[in-house]
């Protein structure tokens, strides 16, 4: 299967969130992942690099791969059963080379603030990819949410999303997600997490029942 979690916006907290969820696919669930680093950026392979001194073990493998090697690497990673291939998209969607990969992806992870220019940024996103790939199954992750702001433009926005998939539960901002590694899951940042991505894992299943 092949995730794909991208925005339009920088900032969005989408390279972050997708090493979480590699981390709880396969801490909590034991599933296998595979990560495919395609952001310009490469934030997560960087991290994963990193990571290597600490002692806990690897979890996954963290590839950075160019956009344009996407269509030879694909086939071989689809070789393997049972595998989620997690894509960490770049911030913009000017780049030829993204038209395979956001044609081949079963699910799109959309992480997304409530502010305006994210908004608009995420709209494009999904509209291109609706357009691009309108089989593929879509959530809207309200992320890095801040507790004590009034967000008025929250059900609008919300209604806005549904009509292409589903709006998960907010995760709200925590000095946690400053501290992650690519080998753990601290019990903090589980409890924030786990019932969102519980949410797209159990309709993630249904879809495929």
């Amino acid at each position: 299967m092949i995730i794909v979690f991208g925005n339009q916006k920088g900032g969005a907290g989408k390279s972050t969130l997708a090493i979480l969820y590699a981390n709880y696919l396969t801490l909590v669930k034991k599933q296998k992942c595979i990560v495919l680093d395609m952001d310009y950026q490469t934030s997560i392979f960087n991290r994963y690099e990193e990571d290597k001194i600490l002692d806990n073990p690897e979890l996954y493998e963290v590839l950075e791969l160019n956009l344009e090697k996407f269509p030879e690497t694909i086939p071989f990673l689809k070789e393997e059963k049972n595998l989620n291939i997690i894509i960490d998209l770049p911030g913009k969607l000017d780049d030829e080379n993204l038209l395979p990969i956001l044609q081949n992806a079963d699910v799109f992870i959309i992480p997304f603030c409530y502010d305006k220019l994210t908004y608009q940024a995420t709209t494009i996103f999904n509209l291109i990819s609706q357009q691009i790939n309108p089989d593929a199954k879509k959530f809207f992750v309200p992320n890095r949410i801040k507790g004590n702001v009034k967000y008025e433009t929250l059900d609008s926005v919300n209604d806005d999303f549904k009509k292409n998939g589903i709006v998960t539960s907010v995760i709200n901002d925590s000095v946690g997600f400053q501290r992650i590694t690519t080998k753990e899951l601290p019990i903090n940042l589980l409890n924030i997490v786990e019932p969102v991505f519980e949410t797209i894992i159990n309709n993630i299943d249904r879809w495929e029942d």
